[in-house]
């Protein structure tokens, strides 16, 4: 049976201690936001903006996977947070052997515990144990303890470069999580400019199926009129080339709004078999805004923009670091050891015990060391490019934000043109009824009334879409798509 020396069982119990078993679950989040479950059930599922949205969130491979990338990236965290804890090693090794002479068994036991400071001191605790049992010369052992403390001067002294690493990596994960925020808001963004335009196809079609069913109704009209005389032969090709037409909007209203569809299926994780249907009302709220207010916003929350702050930094670290190790390497060194020894002699086991304390000072002068400066050199040309990038990022953002205001400035102002004109053709298309039973119009004019109406709507249908596709452009561009939602990240 070994037995272990005091001094080495309690430092043993400490380092475990110290050192506890941990385990990184595999158990990905996913964002929430305020709602209920969409009920997928039935021929057709009807959905409204939120519930695409929420449906989203839970289903879309893109969300999955980013979730599913940052246990990986927490796991890099938390062992980058570990290089000042102190580590601990056992080393041990079990040898039995045998020769024409003797034979033997030998086990040798060393555990190491290190311990890294903040300002470059670096601690050494290691116990070396052997135990040797011989046929012939019969047992001995040596075991002992040493520590050492080596303390940088000059390079690997300084506190910022030493917790380099540990901020290098605090900042890598701000930047992953903006990321998952990014592919969040781009989702989130992407699923609402999707429902719109499913939405525009839906009334398309709509307006596409009455138009065509007005048309065949007009066409029937106009064949009673030709039987009785009233019209010419000539009068029915051209009402047939109308519902030639209107068939022709109907089917390319029926392919958009089937393209739509399987785009938001894709988005939403679902079969593309789904049956969908969009209950959103066509109707818009004014958003104002104005430019310097967007600005603020974007600047605080714009993933983008943020990455690019945070990319300045590390090249400003990763510098600071490639100079440090120019510098020479002056470090004091200390240390003490004990060594036990016993081992068979004339007059029974003898022990001898061997003690030393030692101090001194390490100087590593490095001449001519070509990868050092071009480690500074290219560090310093990253710097000065990320500071650059980050120029650019900030005048990038200020004009994306500046367009998109005034882009939705004009859908509201294109909006409200559109909503007029459908009002005025659809008082026209009234008068015009009045006046054909007065008998002061013809169906053709009241014919040619309907379809500047259905014309009018269309081009209200678009100024509606296009100024909630504004909205959803400007929430992305100030990275303000999260909060209008109310989606947490749960990261």
């Amino acid at each position: 049976m070994i037995g272990f020396p005091l001094a080495g069982g309690a430092c043993c119990l400490a380092l475990l201690a110290v050192c506890p078993a941990q385990a990184i679950g595999f158990n990905p989040g996913r964002p929430t936001m305020p709602g209920e479950p969409v009920p997928l059930a039935g021929d057709v599922v009807a959905l409204g903006l939120g519930d695409a949205v929420f449906l989203g969130l839970s289903n879309n491979d893109a969300i999955r996977r980013v979730y599913r990338e940052r246990i990986a990236q927490k796991a890099d965290l938390e062992a980058a947070e570990g290089r000042f804890s102190p580590q601990f090693a056992l080393n041990s090794r079990h040898v039995a052997s045998q020769n024409q002479d003797d034979s033997y068994r030998q086990t040798e036991f060393s555990p190491t515990a290190t311990l890294q400071g903040e300002y470059g001191t670096r601690f050494s605790l290691s116990w070396n144990n052997r135990i040797v049992q011989s046929e012939r010369d019969g047992y001995s052992r040596n075991d002992g303890a040493s520590f050492t403390v080596v303390q940088p001067l000059l390079r690997g002294a300084a506190r910022d470069v030493v917790t380099a690493p540990v901020r290098l990596a605090h900042l890598t994960d701000r930047v992953n999580r903006l990321n998952l925020r990014a592919t969040v808001l781009d989702t989130v963004t992407q699923i609402v400019v999707a429902y719109n335009e499913m939405l525009r196809a839906q009334e398309q079609l709509r307006l596409a199926r009455q138009a065509l069913a007005r048309s065949r109704q007009e066409m029937g009209d106009i064949e009673h009129l030709i039987a009785a005389g009233y019209l010419r032969d000539y009068d029915f090709v051209q009402i047939e080339a109308e519902v030639v037409n209107r068939e022709l909007a109907f089917e390319e209203a029926t392919s958009q709004f089937d393209a739509g569809s399987r785009k938001l299926l894709r988005l939403l994780s679902l079969e593309p078999e789904t049956k969908i249907r969009a209950v959103d009302a066509l109707e818009v709220r004014r958003t104002k805004v104005g430019v310097s207010q967007a600005l603020a916003a974007a600047r605080e929350r714009q993933p983008a923009y943020l990455t690019r702050i945070i990319a300045a930094e590390q090249a400003g670290i990763r510098l600071a670091v490639a100079r440090d190790q120019q510098q020479w390497d002056v470090s004091l060194v200390g240390g003490a050891s004990q060594n036990r020894n016993r081992s068979p002699g004339t007059n029974g086991y003898q022990t001898n015990e061997n003690r030393e304390n030692h101090a001194g000072i390490k100087i590593d002068i490095p001449f001519g060391d070509a990868p050092r400066r071009q480690t500074e050199v290219r560090a310093r040309v990253e710097a000065k490019n990320q500071n650059d990038r980050l120029v650019e990022a900030r005048q990038t953002l200020e004009r994306d934000v500046g367009d998109t205001v005034r882009e939705l400035d004009a859908r509201w102002r294109q909006y409200e043109i559109a909503q007029r004109a459908f009002d005025l053709s659809r008082r026209k298309l009234e008068i015009e009824r009045e006046k054909l039973q007065s008998g002061l119009s013809s169906s053709f004019q009241v014919f040619t009334c309907e379809s500047d109406l259905r014309n009018a709507e269309a081009a209200r249908l678009g100024a509606v879409i296009a100024y909630r596709n504004a909205q959803a452009a400007l929430d992305r561009v100030q990275g303000a798509t999260l909060e209008s939602w109310e989606i947490e990240l749960n990261d």
